[in-house]
């Protein structure tokens, strides 16, 4: 898998302060955004239009937010019923902020794992998922290790998130099918579903 070449913005600092989760549970809850470099958290619109998509898939999946930062959505999709939610993050800092989220929230059924995502789907190879969501630091050229290490832990009928910038090309996926996608002024959003074709068309 290649992804075409684009250039690379510049990392970007997020200043303090916080997102809200949308529905559900927890629906109105601010969830703290760090300062931490690359930490750029899904806007509100975004995520309300991506769990729009979602609604009626969440409920008793297991699932994966790949580069987890202010947890908003995999916490969003605990929120709305979620059985199993992994939040993977590599800055320890941001990582514990996630833990006393998920504490302050009584979230029992979701996992903080402070590591790279990466290496961590390596040590845990047979670990499933029913829906990953993979949001990197736009900068860092993670989309393609993500992806690769993903392909295992992804079976027949999974869904997969990706968010990414406008300038960025994502490739055809074998074996997904773009099941919706959508863009703002800044990024571009899509929604997958691991099916037996290979078609990758997308509806608007």
């Amino acid at each position: 898998m290649k992804l075409g070449k684009s250039p690379r913005p510049a990392p970007r600092k997020t200043p303090e302060g916080s997102v809200r989760l949308i529905g559900g549970r927890w629906r109105g809850t601010r969830l703290p955004v760090l300062a931490a470099d690359g930490l750029r958290p899904s806007s509100d619109r975004v995520r309300e239009t991506v769990f729009n998509w979602l609604q009626f898939e969440l409920h008793g999946l297991r699932v994966l937010d790949a580069f987890a930062g202010s947890g908003a959505l995999g916490l969003e999709a605990a929120s709305r019923g979620a059985a199993q939610v992994f939040l993977v993050e590599r800055d320890p800092r941001v990582a514990a902020g996630l833990q006393s989220s998920c504490q302050r929230l009584g979230a029992e059924q979701v996992q903080v794992i402070q590591a790279d995502v990466v290496a961590w789907l390596a040590q845990h190879p047979a670990l499933q998922f029913d829906l990953a969501f993979v949001d990197p630091p736009f900068a860092a050229g993670l989309y393609e290790p993500v992806l690769r290490a993903l392909a295992s832990h992804l079976g027949a009928g999974a869904w997969l998130y990706v968010e990414l910038p406008l300038s960025l090309e994502l490739p055809a996926l074998p074996g997904w099918r773009c099941h919706r996608q959508g863009e703002t002024r800044e990024v571009r959003f899509l929604l997958y579903r691991r099916e037996p074709a290979d078609s990758t068309d997308c509806a608007p």
